[in-house]
C-alpha cells in the first residue's frame, strides 16, 4: 500500500457498487454522464450524486460535487469529517478539490483518470493547468488591484462572527 491508501472492507465494496450503479443508470436513463458518487458516514448513506453537466447546463454538476452539496445541505454543515466518498471514477481536479474542502476522511474510486480519458473524458489538460503558475496558464490570468482586494481579508480577520473553514 502507498501513503493514503486504506484496506477496503465489504461495506466499502458495497458502497462503491452503489456509485457504479448510479453512474450506469444515469447513462441508461439519458439523464447525464457516466459518473456516480455516494457519501457515507458511520455506515449510513448521507447522499448520492450523478453527473448532470449537460442536462442542467452546469459545468460544475459533477457527481462528486453534487453528492457533497446534497450531504452538506442535508446535514446543515459545510464539512464532512468522518465521511467517505465513493466515486465511480477518479475525481477530476475540481472534484478532488471539493472533496478536500469538504474534509471527507476517505475516498474510493472505480475507474482511473486514464480509463476516463479512453472513454472521452480526458482531464489531463486540467491537471496540467492547475500545476502551472498563474502567469503560465493558457487562460490569460492577471493579478489586479491586490492592494484593494486586501480589504476583504482584513474585514474577515476582524469579523467577530466568522466561521473558520
Amino acid at each position: 500500500m502507498t501513503k493514503g491508501e486504506c484496506v477496503p472492507t465489504q461495506d466499502d465494496e458495497r458502497f462503491m457498487r452503489m456509485a457504479i450503479a448510479l453512474a450506469t443508470e444515469n447513462v441508461i436513463s439519458g439523464r447525464g454522464g457516466p459518473f456516480g458518487a455516494v457519501v457515507v458516514r458511520d455506515g449510513t448513506v448521507l447522499s448520492t450524486g450523478v453527473n448532470q453537466v449537460t442536462t442542467t447546463n452546469d459545468p460544475t454538476a459533477h457527481a462528486e460535487v453534487s453528492a457533497i452539496r446534497n450531504a452538506c445541505r442535508e446535514l446543515g454543515t459545510f464539512e464532512l469529517t468522518g465521511a467517505t466518498l465513493y466515486s465511480s471514477c477518479e475525481p477530476c481536479p475540481m472534484c478532488l478539490a471539493a472533496i478536500l474542502w469538504a474534509r471527507c476522511s476517505r475516498l474510493f474510486f472505480g475507474n482511473t483518470a486514464q480509463d476516463a480519458a479512453q472513454a472521452g473524458f480526458d482531464d489531463s489538460y486540467f491537471y496540467e493547468q492547475v500545476r502551472q503558475p498563474a502567469d503560465r496558464r493558457d487562460l490569460p490570468t492577471t493579478n489586479l488591484l491586490r492592494g484593494e482586494a486586501a480589504a476583504n481579508f482584513s474585514a474577515w480577520q476582524t469579523f467577530a462572527g466568522r466561521i473558520p473553514y
